[in-house]
């Protein structure tokens, strides 16, 4: 008799549809799978191979000691000589060139009065980079300066800084967390948004409604089935994360597929509401990117929060993908509990309850 109750019907209509749609289980598993892989090892915030051009006019030990510096350590490759300095310009200007230096000719002469100087011309077309490429200089010149000091000299105030959680300052696990929370928002919002409308597109809403069934049996049928496919992708992006990039857990399992989970009914909320509110699945997915990305930009998986204008920073706290990817972050890199997190967790839990309520009552006044 517990068998033929119209919940587990549904479920099982829901599983089976599931099963066959072939292009739904593609989009479970490829695109997470591509776009981990394709962020970890492509997002690097490090600056490394800048094409370096230097124009030598003074042509002396000291000068040419000063190039080595520059291109000792692998991040500036030189390139062939520019003839000229219009030249070196030129090349900066085609992009040739990330970087041109000019050697003066009395670099000698004022080498030796302590006060010389040299031109650095840097491409700053991408503006992270260029920051990035002046302060590879000016740390290159400051050691280079301390090499050619004679007399050993003691700062009276030294630092030793020791870098936690991330000790190989490994970009990867930085980004890995924040792609997780990316992939679950975009394949949550947009398979749970098909699988409402879908129900209208091919005109199977009515028969639906002619059922025993409640409106939240026939929602529950549906997001069921979801969320443990969803789920899979959580521990799928778990471990490509802990074997190919080698991100650790530090925290509670647990603690983590309970936030997981939460989110999940976030991204699936989301999706359902989009799915009653239009008729077309290329609606709903036009949509989704419209609403998926200015969460992806405002939540800090792809560049950290504490650099966006106050307003944004602001704004930020009402985005739902924000505190669960501080929550995955917590978790895995620091091994964070609930008396750390519980702000993050109280939020998030907030947006579930919120949002799924919402989907629930504008599903239900569709079924009416």
């Amino acid at each position: 008799m517990f068998r033929n109750t119209p919940f587990l019907a549904l479920l099982r209509k829901e599983i089976n549809q599931i099963l066959r749609n072939k292009q739904l289980l593609f989009l479970l598993i490829i695109p997470p799978i591509v776009q981990l892989m394709l962020y970890g090892f492509a997002l690097n915030p490090d600056v490394q191979n800048l094409k370096l051009g230097v124009i030598d006019y003074a042509n002396v030990y000291e000068s040419r000691e000063l190039v080595s510096a520059l291109t000792e350590n692998g991040i500036f490759v030189a390139q062939s000589p520019p003839l000229s300095e219009a030249d070196l310009g030129q090349q900066v200007e085609t992009g040739k060139l990330n970087v041109g230096v000019v050697i003066p000719p009395e670099f000698p002469r004022r080498f030796a009065a302590g006060d010389a100087e040299i031109q650095v011309l840097i491409d700053a077309v991408n503006a992270n980079t260029a920051g990035i490429i002046n302060g590879y200089i000016s740390q290159i010149m400051l050691q280079y300066n301390r090499r050619l000091e004679t007399a050993q000299t003691t700062l009276p105030v030294q630092s030793q800084v020791l870098f936690l959680y991330n000790p190989g300052l490994t970009s990867s696990w930085f980004f890995i967390p924040g792609v997780m929370g990316l992939v679950l928002t975009l394949i949550g919002t947009i398979v749970s948004a098909i699988a409402v409308v879908k129900e209208k597109d091919v005109g199977t809403l009515e028969q639906l409604l002619m059922t025993p069934s409640a409106a939240w049996e026939i929602l529950l049928a549906k997001i069921v089935p979801l969320f443990v496919l969803l789920l899979g992708d959580v521990l799928l992006a778990l471990t490509l994360g802990r074997l190919i990039f080698g991100v650790p857990f530090r925290g509670s399992f647990l603690l983590f597929m309970l936030l997981s989970g939460c989110y999940l009914f976030v991204s699936i909320s989301i999706g359902t509401l989009l799915g009653t509110i239009y008729q077309y699945q290329q609606q709903v997915v036009l949509t989704t990117f419209f609403i998926n990305m200015p969460m992806v930009e405002t939540s800090g998986a792809i560049a950290p929060v504490e650099s966006m204008p106050p307003f944004f920073r602001i704004l930020s706290l009402l985005n739902p993908m924000r505190h669960y990817i501080a929550i995955v972050r917590g978790i895995l890199l620091k091994g964070a509990g609930l008396d750390v997190l519980w702000l993050h967790v109280l939020a998030l839990v907030l947006f579930a309850i919120v949002l799924l309520t919402i989907s629930i009552r504008k599903f239900r006044s569709q079924l009416l």
